[in-house]
């Protein structure tokens, strides 16, 4: 076995060494806590660009472990899973650097936070590896597990209100998931994810779709918890209680993206798109994710905390990856494959403004901005960035997803996703721009006193990331016929793996 089938192993350790360092670390060892959360974080990023030229070339490193009787804990680095490391990786170590500015002045437990925040990388870079079904489930409830206590950190009774229906609600979610995953392993023993779906599974299309259709459903139903799909949703909203650090990994790649990520395996690695279109899954994806997508932008429109309106835009726009991949045409799945990176880009950028807002002036509310990008231009810029990319206005990544998931829409006879579509950007612009107008031209009602004295922008370590999101969303967006950027590798992904 070379070096390189050892990557899988060494991208989890990059982030388990660190975190169980951290977790036995007293509190004053802040220089040592840093040290070990941003060199974990860098050695992951550098073994995800060493698995560029491998899975290029055709290689799939692959470790397996013995787990279960006949089951196997299976690591592998294939296209797909190499697009989704690559995502958590570069945001798990900008929001590293995000999040060390942010503990610094006002932070408690810090050894407890960046623990459990590698723990929760472990797990998402897991996910993102997985091989075979039970490998997924290991680490999708390991996720559940170790970012509960990222959001009750605080300790609030609202933070601790808000972890305990986050978990009620993941739990049963992946009760369910867990459920199907073991009816289906009975049924043909181990399920491998393969481009274009398991034969296996194909073959128990064929003899028994009834069953099929069950397993299915279950799997699918505890997916949606963490893709928050209505009207399975209700966590995500409450969650924002967490620290912006951990709001921004889990609306951006972890607990939500996990969930999507899941959904698009199921569909297109364990069915495949033919024997999903047969088993009718694709219709009722479909039509969940467009009631998903209108449903959170109306409710985002009447949220005034500023993070309560952001979850309600993840709730509506990760549902665009669902819509993608449901969407029988090629054009669409890659709109909905691409997504999985741009959504992640622009909301992370603007739950780190979010932050920003509330660390330097206090201000967590919508109608609190009036005028503040006169006092925090580059927090300010970086959000109308994230902001117009989620409407769909280029040159940023939101408008590419738009233009892919309409065409894709058109080519599978669909055109009443279009006007979702149209429907959904409009209502983005609703939420959105009074934020920004009010941001850049709005004015403090007389005698109004900040929260917190203006001093200083922010830290650099808190600003720094969130420019390079935006940057890096409008550059997407403007090199997106460039080879490895996001479209390419997911034009790759699914018309070269998944597309019959």
């Amino acid at each position: 076995m070379t070096w390189t089938a050892w990557i899988p192993v060494l991208v989890l350790l990059t982030s388990l060494v660190p975190a169980v360092v951290i977790l036995l670390l007293p509190e004053r060892r802040e220089r040592l806590r840093t040290a070990l959360s941003l060199a974990g974080a860098a050695a992951k990023v550098a073994l995800v660009v060493a698995l560029v030229g491998p899975v290029v070339d055709g290689r799939r490193p692959e470790v397996r472990v013995p787990f279960l009787p006949d089951v196997d804990l299976v690591l592998r680095v294939e296209p797909f899973s190499l697009y989704f490391l690559g995502l958590s990786a570069f945001l798990w170590l900008v929001t590293t650097v995000y999040a060390v500015g942010y503990l610094r002045d006002h932070g408690h437990h810090r050894s407890r936070f960046f623990g459990f925040f590698s723990l929760c990388v472990v797990a998402t870079s897991g996910v993102a590896l997985s091989g075979n079904l039970v490998t997924f489930v290991v680490f999708y409830e390991l996720l559940t597990l170790a970012t509960y206590p990222l959001v009750a950190h605080d300790q609030t009774p609202a933070a601790l209100r808000g972890a305990r229906t986050y978990l009620h609600y993941t739990l049963v979610g992946g009760v369910a998931l867990l459920l199907g995953a073991v009816w289906l392993t009975v049924l043909i023993g181990p399920v491998e994810f393969a481009d274009r779906g398991s034969p296996a599974v194909a073959a128990l299309a064929a003899s028994d779709p009834g069953t099929l259709r069950l397993v299915v459903a279950l799997m699918l139903g505890g997916l949606a918890v963490k893709a928050a799909l209505v009207p399975v949703h209700g966590w995500l909203p409450k969650a924002m209680v967490a620290p912006a650090p951990v709001s921004a990994l889990l609306h951006a790649v972890a607990v939500v993206k996990a969930g999507v990520f899941g959904i698009v395996l199921v569909v297109d690695m364990v069915l495949g798109v033919q024997v999903a279109e047969d088993l009718g899954v694709l219709l009722p994806l479909t039509v969940v994710a467009c009631v998903t997508i209108l449903w959170g932008s109306v409710r985002a429109l009447a949220q005034d905390g500023l993070k309560a309106r952001l979850a309600y835009s993840t709730v509506s726009q990760v549902s665009y990856v669902v819509l993608g991949v449901s969407l029988v045409s090629a054009t669409g799945m890659t709109g909905g494959v691409v997504h999985i990176v741009h959504q992640g880009l622009m909301k992370i950028t603007l739950f780190f403004c979010a932050g920003l807002l509330a660390q330097t002036l206090g201000l967590t509310r919508v109608s609190q901005l009036a005028g503040v990008g006169r006092r925090m231009p580059l927090t300010c810029a970086a959000f109308t960035v994230g902001a117009l990319g989620m409407i769909g206005i280029p040159p940023v990544a939101g408008f590419v997803t738009k233009w892919w998931l309409g065409l894709g829409a058109l080519d599978a006879g669909e055109p009443w996703v279009l006007a979702v579509l149209v429907t959904s950007s409009l209502l983005n612009a609703a939420y959105f721009l009074p934020v920004v107008a009010r941001m850049w031209w709005g004015k403090a009602e007389a005698g109004a006193v900040l929260p917190r004295p203006v001093g200083p922008e922010a830290p650099w370590t808190m600003v720094t990331p969130a420019l390079v999101t935006a940057g890096c969303s409008i550059a997407v967006a403007l090199g997106a016929g460039l080879a490895f950027s996001p479209l390419s590798m997911a034009r790759v992904i699914v018309e070269e793996g998944w597309w019959p």
